[in-house]
C-alpha cells in the first residue's frame, strides 16, 4: 500500500525543565536524543502500522543549545521506506516563549525497522513523496542508506552503486 510522507508527520513538543539540563542550564543532549527517538518511532509506527525498533541514528550535530524554560519542537517524518526499514528525518527547533522567537537546534536521520507479531522484520508500506523537499529527501535516502550499511559492515563499498555514482 502507498502512503504519503505527510501521513507520518509527528510534531512533539516538550518544555525544558531543570531536571532536563546540564550545569550550564542547557538541555542535555541525551535527553533530546531520547525525545527524538520517541518522535521518530511514532512517525515510523504511523507509516508502517506496526511496532518498530531503532536500527540506526545518523550524525547529530547540535547547532544551538536549548535553554531551561524554552520549548522544544521535534518534527519527524518518514523520508523513504525500504523493505522493512524506514528512514525518518527530524528537525528540532527551540523556542523562547517569553521573547517569542524560534531557532533551529539540530536535525538528524533515524532508521527504524517494522516488526511482525513474532518480532521479525516485516514489509512496510511504500512511501509517496509529494512536495519538492520530500522528493529531494526521498531521492537522497538511498545514498544515506548505503553509507549506513557500509559503516555498519553490512555492505561492501564497491556494491554501493548510488554512492559510486556521486564520484564517477
Amino acid at each position: 500500500m502507498d502512503k504519503k510522507a505527510t501521513e507520518s508527520l509527528v510534531v512533539m513538543t516538550e518544555i525544558v525543565l531543570p531536571n532536563d539540563t546540564n550545569t550550564f542550564g542547557n538541555l542535555m543532549g541525551g535527553r533530546l536524543m531520547y525525545w527524538m527517538d520517541i518522535a521518530a518511532a511514532l512517525a515510523a509506527m504511523k507509516h508502517s502500522g506496526s511496532p518498530v525498533v531503532t536500527a540506526s541514528v545518523d550524525n547529530i550535530s547540535f547547532e544551538n543549545p536549548i535553554k531551561i524554560g524554552n520549548v522544544v519542537h521535534i518534527e519527524a517524518k518518514v523520508t523513504r521506506a525500504f523493505t522493512s526499514s524506514m528512514e525518518i528525518h527530524m528537525y528540532v527547533w527551540g523556542e523562547d516563549p517569553l521573547q517569542q522567537y524560534k531557532y533551529k537546534s539540530n536535525e538528524a536521520y533515524y532508521t527504524f525497522v517494522a516488526l511482525d507479531p513474532n518480532g521479525k522484520p516485516r514489509p512496510v508500506n511504500t512511501l509517496v513523496p509529494e512536495s519538492e523537499d520530500e522528493k529531494k529527501l526521498f531521492e537522497s535516502a538511498l545514498r544515506r542508506r548505503q553509507l549506513r550499511l557500509i559503516l555498519g559492515g553490512k555492505m561492501k563499498p564497491e556494491d554501493a552503486a548510488e554512492l559510486r555514482a556521486l564520484f564517477a
